[in-house]
């Protein structure tokens, strides 16, 4: 998974000042995203502190590994029946 260049904080920090009534350009522009990228922001984050988010960034992460885990498991599987089947 590709890593931002902004921290949480600062994706918190934008989020409120958007919410606050700052103009999304204005906020966009001081942070050096497009517009899309903070209402992306806004619709995945908002409401959440900078713990919160950090904590769903773990549980991504531990998610995208328990399905590559679950992935290879059942390529291995695959694989074996195949080979059961030929010989018999």
């Amino acid at each position: 998974m590709k890593k931002s260049k902004h921290t949480e904080r600062e994706m918190v920090t934008a989020i409120q000042k958007l919410e606050s009534g700052v103009v999304a350009d204005q906020v966009a522009l001081e942070y050096g995203i497009s517009r899309a990228t903070l209402y992306n922001w806004k619709s995945k984050y908002s409401g959440m502190e900078v713990n919160q988010i950090s904590r769903l960034k773990e549980l991504e992460d531990e998610n995208r590994r328990l399905k590559q885990m679950y992935a290879d498991l059942a390529l291995d599987n695959k694989i074996l029946k195949d080979v059961i089947e030929k010989k018999l």
